[in-house]
C-alpha cells in the first residue's frame, strides 16, 4: 500500500503554508540567506583565485621549473650552464621588476615590468610575447618603415602593455609612457608603447631583457631562469647536476599559485564559515516555526493518527515539510547568491578585504558542485531545524492532544548529553590545525554551542531551585511552572542561547583583536612622523618600493627640525618555496625589548658559537610556520652565491600586518652582509617647537636637490597612521556587527514562535486559572515571568557559553588561522548590555506571544473535558 504521506503534503501540509504564508516565508527567507551569503562568499572567492592563478600562469609561463633567488636577484652567469645542460629543452632569462608609471590622469599607477628574449620565451610564455599592431593602425609611428615596427621590440626605449595596462595608465600603442627606473627606481624614462600583450592581471609590461637591464640598472643580474626540461628528464636529476649556487632556489611549476592559494585559505574559510553563521541560526528559526505549525496542528495531528496514520508517518510527514523549506530556500539562495557574487565581482573585483587578489578583475566562476553543497547544506540545516518537531508529531499522543491536553511527557533522558558535549569541544579545540586551517576548533565550537543547549533544563532547574520562594501568586506559579516544566526550556531558549553565545563571542574576539591592535600601534609608532616612498605595487618578490639613498638619509639629518631620523629596509626573503616570501626588516635597534612588541623574553646570544651568527627576531608567523623558536639558529639566503647567513633567533614579536612571517635584523648586519645601503621607510623624531608642514616641506625640497622627485614621498604622522588603521579594522568587522543583530532577532523569533506554541498547547491550564480568579493581567504576568526566568537563565548560560567561544575564537582559531595571537578582553558592560537587552526583549516576546491564549477561548476551552 502506497504512503499516504505524498497526498497529505498536498492536502494537508499545502493548505496550512497557504493560510500561514508570512511565518513560512520567513523560515525560507532565513535558508535563503544563508546559503546566499556562503555561495556569493565561495563564488567570489573561488572566482577570484581562479583568474588570480590564471594571471600567474600566463606571466610564468608552461616552464617545467624556475630558478631564482631567495631575495633579489642573481648573477646572469649562471643562464649558460643552465641552457646548455642536456637535459633542458628550454631556458628562458627573465628580469622582474616592479615601478611606477605617469598615467594620462597625472597619478603615478603600480606597474610591472617583465623583461624577456623573445627568440627563446615563444614556447615557455606565448602570452608574453609583443603583438605588433598593424602599421595603419598607429598613425603616430608613420615616419618608421614596417620593417622598422618589427623589431620594436628589442630596441631600448619601447614597452608592450598588457590591456589592464593600458586602461589603467589611459594609454595606447603609439603613444609615449612615463615610467621610473634606474637603479634606484628614481629616474625618469621616456618609453614608447609598441605593442600589446596577451597576458591578463595586473598592469604588466614587457621589454627586452637587455633593454630592461639597462634601463633599470639590472645589468648582469637576472630575477629568474624559466626552464622547460627535454622529454624524459626528470625534475631532481637536473636540479642536482646544476648544482645551484648557495641562495637560487627551484620553483616547481603551479608553486606560486599555490602559494597564493595556502596564504588565502585560512582568510576565504574563516569568511565562508562567518557565512554560515546565517545558515545556523536560520536553521534555529526553521525549527522554531515548525514548533509553532506542529503545535497548532496538535489536534489535527492525533486526528490522523486515529483514522490510522502511524507515528513514523507523522514523523516523515514534518520531516518533508522542512525539507519543502530548504529546498526553496537553496534553490533561490542559490540563485540569490550568484547575483551577489556577480555583483561584487564587478564592484570589488574579487576582494573581499583580505587583499590577497590585487590588480585582477575576475570573471564569475559558478560551480555546478559548489551549488549543489551549498544547497544541500541549506537541506541539512532545514531538516536539522524540523527534526525536534516531527519527532514531537511522532510521539503525540492522540487520546490527550484530542482533548486539547499538549504533552505531558518530560525528558529525562540524555542529562549527560550537554556535560559530554562540552568536554569533547574542549578537547577538540587542543587539536592542531588541518592543512592550515582551524578544522577542529570550528567543530569544538558547534560542540560547545550543542552542549550548552543540551544543559538547558538542567540549568534551569538548578537556578531557579536556588531562588527563595517567592510571595506573590504570579510570580510563585511564573518560577515553578519554569522549574518543573525546564524540559520545554530547550525548546524555547534554544535560538536565544545559540544567538547569544555567538554575539557575545564575535564582541569579545573583535574587542580583543582591536585592544591588541592598538597595543602594537603603540609600540610600532614611537616616532613623531613616518615618510615612505611610493609603492611600487607590494612586497613581492619582484620589487618593494623605491628606495632612498644615503645621501639624502644625510640631508634629511641636516634638516631644520629633525632631532633624529631612522631608516627601515623592507625586502622579501624566500625560505622555503613552497611558502609565500617573508619580510625581512632592516632597521636600527637600540633596545629591542622597547623597539619591538615582543612576546615572551629575550633569549641571550650564545657564549662561544661554533660559527660567527647575528641575532634576529622573528614574528609569530615564523614560529609556527619555519618553526624559528627562540634560541634557534636559521640559516639566511641573504645574497645570491654567497653562503647562507647563520642567524640566531633571539626573540618573537607580534605582527598584524605580515600573515607570511616577518624578520627583523639589526641595520648594521645587513648593510655589512648585503652592500645594501638605501631603505624605503623612514621615521622621524623631531625637535618640540618643529612645525610638521615645514619639515615635510624641507624634506622634499632635499630630495629633490638629490635627483628624486619630492611628490614620490609620502608623510603621515603616528595618529594619522592608527585612525586611519583602526579605521580599517572597524570597517573590516562591521559585518561582524550585522551577523549579531541578525542572530539575536532570529533567536528572539524562534522565541516568540516557541513561546506561542506552547501557550496554544496550555489553554485549557489558562482557562483554568481565569475560573479560579485569575485575572488577566495575572495571567499575562504569570507567562511574562516565565519568559523572565527562562531568558534570564538563557542570557547567563548564553554569556558562559560565549566567553568560552570567544577563548577558542581568540587563542585557537586565529592563532591556527593568521599566526598571530592576542589579549583576551572582556568588555563587561557591552556585555552586561547585551545580556539585558535579551532578556527585556525575551521577556516582551513571552508576553506577546501569551496575549492571544488568555482570552474567551482560553476560558472556554476547559469546557472541552465536560
Amino acid at each position: 500500500m502506497p504512503s499516504p504521506v505524498w497526498r497529505l503534503l498536498r492536502s494537508f501540509s499545502w493548505p496550512e503554508w497557504r493560510h500561514h504564508g508570512p511565518r513560512h516565508a520567513t523560515a525560507v527567507l532565513a535558508v535563503l540567506l544563508g546559503v546566499a551569503l556562503a555561495f556569493s562568499v565561495h563564488l567570489i572567492n573561488e572566482s577570484a583565485l581562479s583568474e588570480f592563478s590564471a594571471a600567474v600562469r600566463s606571466v610564468n609561463g608552461q616552464a617545467d621549473v624556475s630558478l631564482q633567488a631567495a631575495r633579489g636577484g642573481f648573477d646572469e652567469s649562471l643562464y649558460p650552464r643552465v641552457a646548455q645542460h642536456p637535459q633542458v629543452a628550454v631556458a628562458s632569462p627573465v628580469v622582474a621588476l616592479r615601478t611606477q608609471a605617469l598615467g594620462r590622469d597625472g597619478r603615478l599607477h603600480p606597474l610591472r615590468v617583465i623583461g624577456l628574449d623573445a627568440l627563446v620565451a615563444a614556447p615557455l610564455a606565448p602570452a608574453l610575447l609583443p603583438q605588433p599592431v598593424p602599421h595603419s593602425s598607429t598613425s603616430s609611428l608613420t615616419s618608421s618603415s614596417t620593417q622598422d615596427h618589427r623589431f620594436d621590440g628589442f630596441a631600448l626605449d619601447t614597452i608592450a602593455l598588457n590591456a589592464s595596462a593600458r586602461r589603467q595608465l589611459g594609454v595606447q600603442v603609439g603613444e609615449a609612457l612615463t615610467v621610473l627606473g634606474g637603479a634606484d627606481g628614481q629616474t625618469t624614462l621616456s618609453l614608447r608603447v609598441s605593442a600589446t600583450v596577451a597576458a591578463g592581471g595586473e598592469a604588466l609590461g614587457v621589454m627586452d631583457i637587455a633593454a630592461a637591464q639597462d634601463r633599470f640598472g639590472r645589468l648582469g643580474q637576472l630575477s629568474r631562469i624559466d626552464v622547460k626540461l627535454a622529454e624524459g628528464a626528470r625534475l631532481n636529476d637536473v636540479i642536482g647536476a646544476l648544482r645551484l649556487p648557495p641562495g637560487v632556489q627551484a620553483d616547481a611549476a603551479g608553486e606560486a599559485s599555490q602559494r597564493v592559494s595556502n596564504v588565502s585559505r585560512a582568510y576565504r574559510v574563516n569568511l565562508t564559515v562567518l557565512a554560515l553563521v546565517a545558515l545556523f541560526t536560520g536553521g534555529f528559526l526553521v525549527f522554531s516555526i515548525l514548533s509553532l505549525s506542529v503545535a497548532k496542528r496538535q489536534q489535527q495531528f492525533a486526528l490522523l493518527g486515529v483514522l490510522g496514520l502511524s507515528a513514523r508517518e507523522r514523523l516523515q510527514l514534518v520531516l518533508w515539510e522542512s525539507a519543502a523549506v530548504g529546498l526553496l530556500g537553496s534553490a533561490l539562495g542559490l540563485a540569490l547568491g550568484t547575483g551577489l557574487a556577480a555583483a561584487a565581482l564587478k564592484l570589488l573585483a574579487g576582494d573581499l578585504g583580505g587583499g590577497y587578489f590585487p590588480g585582477i578583475a575576475p570573471s564569475l566562476q559558478w560551480s555546478p558542485w559548489a551549488a549543489a553543497l551549498y544547497g544541500g547544506l541549506g537541506v541539512v540545516a532545514a531538516l536539522a531545524g524540523g527534526w525536534l518537531p516531527a519527532r514531537s508529531a511522532q510521539g503525540l499522543a492522540p487520546a490527550q492532544a484530542l482533548k486539547g491536553l499538549g504533552d505531558a511527557r518530560q525528558a529525562g533522558h540524555g542529562q549527560w548529553l550537554g556535560p559530554a558535549l562540552l568536554v569533547l569541544g574542549g578537547g577538540l579545540s587542543l587539536l592542531p590545525a588541518v592543512g592550515g586551517v582551524p578544522l577542529w576548533a570550528y567543530i569544538a565550537v558547534a560542540c560547545v554551542l550543542m552542549g550548552g543547549i543540551a544543559c538547558v533544563p538542567g540549568l534551569v532547574g538548578l537556578l531557579l531551585g536556588a531562588l527563595p520562594a517567592p510571595r506573590h501568586p504570579a510570580t510563585l506559579l511564573a518560577v515553578e511552572r519554569a522549574r518543573r516544566m525546564r524540559h520545554t526550556a530547550t525548546v524555547a531558549m534554544a535560538g536565544v542561547v545559540a544567538s547569544l553565545s555567538l554575539s557575545v563571542a564575535l564582541t569579545v574576539m573583535v574587542a580583543s583583536f582591536r585592544d591588541s591592535v592598538t597595543g602594537w600601534l603603540d609600540v610600532v609608532l614611537p616616532a613623531d612622523l613616518y615618510a615612505r616612498t611610493a609603492k611600487a605595487g607590494g612586497d613581492g618578490p619582484d620589487g618593494d618600493g623605491l628606495h632612498l639613498g644615503p645621501a639624502l638619509l644625510a640631508e634629511i639629518a641636516r634638516t631644520p627640525g629633525v632631532r633624529r631620523v631612522g631608516g627601515v629596509r623592507v625586502s622579501s626573503l624566500s625560505l622555503d618555496a613552497a611558502q609565500a616570501p617573508v619580510a625581512l626588516i632592516s632597521r636600527e635597534l637600540v633596545d629591542p625589548a622597547k623597539s619591538l612588541p615582543l612576546v615572551g623574553e629575550l633569549v641571550a646570544m650564545p657564549d662561544h658559537p661554533a660559527a660567527p651568527v647575528i641575532p634576529i627576531y622573528v614574528s609569530e608567523a615564523m614560529v609556527d610556520l619555519y618553526a624559528a623558536h627562540p634560541g634557534r639558529t636559521l640559516a639566511l639566503p641573504l645574497r645570491a652565491g654567497q653562503p647562507f647567513v647563520p642567524a640566531f633567533v633571539r626573540g618573537v614579536w607580534r605582527d598584524y600586518a605580515r600573515q607570511q612571517g616577518a624578520i627583523v635584523l639589526h641595520e648594521a648586519d645587513y648593510q655589512r652582509l648585503t652592500g645594501d645601503t638605501t631603505v624605503n621607510d623612514l621615521a622621524l623624531w623631531l625637535q618640540p617647537e618643529a612645525r610638521t608642514d615645514a619639515v615635510q616641506a624641507a624634506i622634499r625640497t632635499a630630495a629633490t636637490r638629490t635627483g628624486l622627485d619630492g611628490a614620490q614621498i609620502e608623510f603621515a604622522e603616528p595618529r594619522q597612521i592608527r585612525e586611519t588603521t583602526l579605521r580599517i579594522f572597524d570597517r573590516s568587522f562591521a559585518v561582524t556587527y550585522w551577523l549579531q543583530a541578525v542572530a539575536i532577532g532570529i533567536g528572539l523569533f524562534g522565541t516568540a514562535a516557541s513561546f506561542s506554541a506552547q501557550v496554544l498547547a496550555r489553554r485549557k491550564e489558562f482557562g483554568l486559572l481565569a475560573h479560579l480568579g485569575f485575572t488577566r493581567g495575572q495571567v499575562l504576568a504569570t507567562v511574562a515571568g516565565e519568559g523572565a526566568a527562562l531568558t534570564g537563565v538563557g542570557a547567563l548560560l548564553g554569556l558562559a557559553l560565549g566567553m568560552g567561544v570567544s577563548v577558542v575564537l581568540v587563542h585557537v582559531v586565529n592563532p591556527q588561522s593568521f599566526h598571530w595571537t592576542m589579549d583576551l578582553l572582556l568588555p563587561w558592560w557591552r556585555l552586561m548590555a547585551l545580556c539585558a537587552s535579551v532578556v527585556a526583549a525575551g521577556t516582551l516576546t513571552a508576553l506577546l506571544a501569551g496575549r492571544a491564549a488568555v482570552g474567551q477561548d482560553a476560558v472556554m476551552a476547559v469546557k472541552e473535558d465536560w
